[in-house]
């Protein structure tokens, strides 16, 4: 399995996450070739493309409300050639009802301000025994996600990540973004 560096991706200008959180997301949903997977808030489709090339023998549903965003991800669909990569347009909530069958796996890299109402609802797609990862740059999201798994009794794990990276002649340390990886185990 190769993981797709940054720079391969087109980017526009929507959110993306990071190769290094985007490796250590996927590894935490311990996904399979032959799995079903959902990428909710997918914004330029680097984990879905990711999951997509993991998950070879499976499908990779991504879900995004964003036209520029959409763009970005088709775009990315057929540069990596990910056939096995459904793209669902509209808001995780209002789309869920048209959302079938059950899961492997579940990724939310955005919840646009619905984190608990999505969470609620998307864990009955999700078989049991499997997991839920969860990014997040906000206490307040990642309080309300990990409050929300506690009282569906999912084992939860949660890792934060910063990621500096050298940049110029002079190799100054640049910082992203802090961000949280939330991990939920349905019991």
């Amino acid at each position: 399995m190769n993981y797709i560096k940054d720079e391969e991706f087109i980017r526009g200008n929507c959110p993306m996450t990071k190769e290094e959180v985007r490796v250590l997301s996927t590894a935490k949903l311990q996904l399979e070739d032959y799995y079903r997977v959902l990428d909710i808030g997918a914004g330029t489709g680097s984990v879905s493309i990711q999951m997509a090339n993991i998950c070879s023998k499976g499908e990779v549903i991504a879900i995004e409300k964003d036209e520029e965003a959409l763009e970005i991800i088709e775009k990315n669909k057929s540069k990596f050639n990910a056939g096995n990569l459904e793209v669902v347009r509209g808001e995780a909530l209002a789309v869920e009802e048209n959302i079938y069958g059950m899961f492997d796996a579940i990724f939310i890299g955005g919840s646009g301000g619905n984190i608990e109402d999505i969470i609620t609802r998307y864990h009955l797609k999700l078989k049991n025994g499997c997991n839920m990862v969860l990014n997040f740059i906000t206490l307040d999201n990642l309080y309300k996600a990990m409050n929300t798994l506690k009282d569906l009794n999912y084992e939860i794990e949660c890792v934060q990540v910063s990621v500096n990276k050298i940049k110029g002649k002079s190799y100054m340390m640049v910082a992203n973004n802090s961000i949280f990886i939330l991990t939920g185990k349905k019991i």
